[in-house]
Formats: structure tokens, C-alpha cells, sequence
């Protein structure tokens, strides 16, 4: 149920990872969770909000006690009150079209479509996360455009595939069939979702392994240590090309070795500030 207030929490991300910030603000019984990155400075936050249920000095009190038990500066967190303001659409309102790559537009559907000659994304403002926005995705992004403008894959892996962003730019720029796989089955609807509104089919599933079967492209756009956990998993996915991240420039190292001890071999790195994606064959 959506409450009539809320705060907003908001930390940079190089004071806590975010697996860490995950366990946080779970305890503190979150509503949800998201990531934004500023388009001037490039500095990531993470963000989450929490209903006020009665008292919104004891919520911020229980909020602020919890940091200062993982020795988080107070003058660098940011807690505001949403007031009539639904904490689902909280995070859309710095969410604008984009130019990503070479060749694609991302968009909310709120915004127009592009001027040129661009491929058209469109996402639903919905509650699956992958808008675009940040570094992580971005790489992805023009790695997959790169992949597909160079031979577009026959078929395609998006594992933990959030609004479907990846997949539905890879059919658009020329994949033959994508696979979404995702544990949250919000993601899952957000994936068919998005692609009927982009007028291309693909196959979402809730699962949180990957599948039994090989794919020309696989992508993976998830945190570091889930990644190291399916390595072997993951890696008897692709048949062609490999392309990781969500992964800060610290952990790109750990991740690599891991799917080189899988079989694969690293081909290429790209980093945007302070994360990276890493590609395999």
C-alpha cells in the first residue's frame, strides 16, 4: 500500500557497495531501491525510500542510527520527505531520453521520440529498474550495438534482465531471438511489457540460474558476486560472445578470473568513471 508520506534516502555510492546498501535498508524495511547518476558529474547515489507510518523524526532517528553503526558520515546522506508524492515515481522525475552509442535512443515513454535516424527504446515507467541511465547499462548497451552492428547474434541471453532494456535494444538493432530472465517476477511483466510497446517479441522467465541451453550473445548486467557465483552456469550459456557488468572497476579483476577459470577468454574492458564491463569468447 502506498503510503501518503515517505522519505527518500540517498548515498554515494563509493561510501557502500551495493550488496551492502541492499542488507541496509532490508532491515530498515524498505519500500524499494534504486540507483541514479548524475548526467553533469557522472557520480552515482544509491537510493531507497521508506514509508512513515507514524512518527517521521523516530523513522529518520532509526535510519540515521543504522548508518552510523556502519560509520557512514551524516553530513554525506541525504534523507527527504515526499509528501503526497508516490515513492514508485519518486525515482522517474531526473529520468529524460538519452542518446546511447552509436545508434540508440532510450526513452521513457513520457518523452518524445528521437529527431534523426536513432532507434527508438521505449520503457514503461514501471518499478523494474534499467533505464538507461547509468554507467553500467550504458556500457552494455553500446557493447551489445558494437556486437550487433559488427553480426547480429542469432539468439540472446539478458540474465537478470530488470525492464527488458537490453534485450528489446538488441532485437531492435538486429538480434534474431532474446531470452529475459529475471528473480523478480515485476521484472519479469516489465520485460513483456516493454517489449510490446517496442513491437518486438521476446521470452521472459522467473528463474534466478541460468538456462540449459546455448545463446550467440549473452549479457549480464548484475552485481559482482552473483556473477562470480554462476560463472560455470553462465558460461555453458554462450556460444559466441559474453558481455558483464554492474561491476566496479575494483571487482573487475575477481569476476574476470572467474569466467576464465570457466573456459573463456577476456577480450575486451570498458569503463565509464568508476564502473566497467568486461567481454569474453
Amino acid at each position: 500500500m502506498q503510503a501518503t508520506k515517505s522519505l527518500e534516502l540517498r548515498l554515494p555510492v563509493t561510501l557502500i557497495d551495493e550488496s551492502a546498501f541492499e542488507q541496509l535498508v532490508e532491515s530498515l524495511q524498505t519500500l524499494g531501491i534504486a540507483m541514479e547518476t548524475d548526467a553533469d558529474s557522472g557520480q552515482s547515489s544509491h537510493l531507497a525510500w521508506f514509508a512513515i507510518e507514524a512518527d517521521e523524526i523516530e523513522k529518520r532517528a532509526q535510519i540515521m542510527e543504522a548508518l552510523a553503526e556502519l560509520n557512514i558520515d551524516p553530513e554525506c546522506v541525504t534523507l527527504l520527505l515526499l509528501e503526497n508524492e508516490g515513492w514508485e515515481t519518486a525515482w522517474q522525475k531526473d529520468w529524460h531520453a538519452m542518446p546511447v552509442g552509436e545508434r540508440l535512443w532510450i526513452r521513457p515513454s513520457f518523452c518524445q521520440p528521437p529527431t534523426d535516424d536513432r532507434i527508438d527504446v521505449v520503457l514503461d515507467p514501471g518499478m523494474a529498474f534499467g533505464t538507461g541511465t547509468h554507467p553500467t547499462t550504458q556500457l552494455c548497451l553500446e557493447a551489445i550495438e558494437r556486437v550487433c552492428t559488427e553480426n547480429p547474434p542469432a539468439s540472446l541471453l539478458d540474465m537478470g534482465a530488470g525492464s527488458g532494456l537490453l534485450a528489446i535494444a538488441a532485437l531492435k538493432l538486429g538480434a534474431g531471438t532474446a531470452l529475459a530472465i529475471d528473480m523478480e517476477a515485476e521484472s519479469v511483466a516489465a520485460c513483456k511489457v516493454n517489449a510490446a510497446i517496442n513491437a518486438v517479441h521476446l521470452e521472459a522467465l522467473l528463474d534466478d540460474t541460468p538456462p540449459d541451453q546455448g545463446f550467440d550473445l549473452v549479457v549480464a548486467n548484475i552485481l559482482a558476486a552473483p556473477l562470480v557465483w554462476m560463472a560455470k552456469e553462465l558460461v555453458a550459456c554462450v556460444g559466441k560472445r559474453l558481455i558483464l557488468s554492474g561491476l566496479l572497476t575494483t571487482q573487475v579483476d575477481d569476476v574476470a578470473a572467474a569466467y576464465i577459470a570457466a573456459g573463456l577468454n577476456e577480450v575486451r574492458r570498458d569503463t565509464q568513471g568508476e564502473w566497467a564491463s568486461v567481454e569474453f569468447e
